[in-house]
């Protein structure tokens, strides 16, 4: 069995690469963003338009879960777009750093009460998750080296921060989003994302990811 070996640029935090730290904080605020707002969409959806306190918009069960099947598939979806254009173009960082802007524009115009800021917002929620979630799991990966017998204790912390994002959203804000107002839990879910990208941000100018996810050379680019 390989030892663990540890890339040029990095430092240790608890036997893992401290960059594995930065994103599992990242995801999980990512997470907390997507799955708060799938918590509260198809409620907002069907709830009814004459309630004074906290109105929706009126859709039957049967329109509400299919636009949510619909939404659901093509964020997976674009998820093959997104890891083309980090391998091609963008290197996984900026394609981490892009989605994540994405994501705030999209939760933040949800948060807006208005027919074309919720078709809006899920167009760009839907391409900033297909350009986010592939990559920062690549960005995992590549902070072993090859045979690194942490790799795959490393990608089980980081799924407990997945797990811990989905179990704090669906808390917090499905409480917002019912009990304030579904355009504050949109937003909450915006406030998400937005600490997320902060914390990412942070990683990389701590340079805790090393020369991992940058842009491919135009050799890579050609030959790949």
């Amino acid at each position: 069995m390989a030892a663990a070996t540890l890339q040029p640029h990095q430092k240790e935090l608890f036997g893992q690469p401290i960059g594995l730290y930065f994103l599992f904080f990242s995801e999980m605020w990512e997470r907390f963003s997507y799955y708060g707002m799938r918590a509260i969409l198809t409620l907002y959806m069907v709830h009814e338009t004459t309630d004074n306190f906290n109105p929706g918009l009126g859709w039957t069960s049967g329109e509400a879960l299919a636009l949510y099947g619909w939404y659901t598939m093509l964020v997976y979806v674009a998820s093959i777009p997104g890891g083309y254009i980090a391998d091609k173009f963008l290197g996984q960082k900026k394609s981490v750093l892009y989605g994540g802007l994405i994501l705030i524009v999209g939760q933040s115009i949800l948060a807006v009460s208005a027919p074309w800021a919720f078709y809006s917002g899920l167009a760009l929620i839907i391409m900033g998750v297909g350009l986010l979630k592939p990559n920062i799991s690549t960005m995992v990966g590549g902070l072993y080296q090859k045979g690194d017998i942490r790799r795959d204790q490393g990608f089980t912390i980081f799924y407990i921060g997945i797990n811990l994002g989905a179990f704090l959203s669906a808390l917090i804000v499905g409480y917002v989003g019912e009990k304030i107002g579904w355009h504050y839990g949109f937003g909450a879910a915006g406030f998400g994302m937005l600490s997320g990208l902060l914390v990412f941000r942070h990683g990389i100018k701590a340079n805790v990811f090393g020369e991992h996810g940058l842009p491919p050379s135009e050799e890579e680019r050609i030959g790949s």
